[in-house]
């Protein structure tokens, strides 16, 4: 194996392991953080996004989010209904799109369909048009990754500043969670 792929495969793996104690830490410390109670001025973090929480679609939140799920919240604010019939349209629809298990061994859950799929089904429930569901769910998502983003990036400026990692692989790692290799960042 020559040098340069040697070297690669030595920062990859060093991402990787980063990655995953960053991960490991931010885990440890979600269970001891006193997660805040909702506001009315919540801010838009949800579509696929962040938070805390429940989120009404049978994922918690921790440590940066409801990975898939949608803050009735935030959504309600989006759309301009109450918060109430939206929780109540998210709850219909997770009971009518229950997964029987969980998926085969390397096959992923198809999201844009499911995506469109709850779009359709908050349109129909809350009685307004599909377009400006999904805009509001692509706009909570896009809002959310922009969330996780800012977040992985003070966190990774902190260990470089603690000594903890160097620039070169605090960049490593975003860039690893930007192309998808670790983390949940770059959809």
């Amino acid at each position: 194996m020559s040098r340069r792929k040697k070297m690669a495969l030595g920062l990859s793996a060093a991402a990787l392991a980063v990655g995953a104690g960053i991960g490991v830490a931010g885990v440890a410390s979600a269970t001891t953080t006193p997660t805040p109670s909702p506001s009315a001025s919540a801010s838009a973090d949800a579509g696929t996004g962040s938070g805390t929480g429940h989120d009404g679609m049978g994922r918690h939140g921790g440590r940066g989010g409801e990975r898939g799920g949608v803050q009735a919240s935030a959504l309600a604010q989006k759309l301009g209904v109450d918060e109430a019939k939206v929780t109540d349209a998210l709850k219909a629809f997770r009971e009518a799109n229950k997964p029987s298990g969980p998926p085969a061994e390397g096959e992923k859950p198809d999201m844009a369909a499911r995506e469109a799929a709850l779009a359709k089904s908050l349109a129909a429930s809350l009685g307004i048009d599909e377009a400006k569901v999904t805009a509001a769910l692509d706009e909570l998502r896009t809002a959310a990754q922009a969330d996780r983003a800012a977040a992985l990036k003070t966190r990774l400026d902190q260990a470089v500043t603690d000594g903890k990692l160097t620039q070169a692989e605090a960049d490593a790692v975003t860039k690893a969670v930007q192309n998808g290799v670790i983390g949940g960042g770059g959809h």
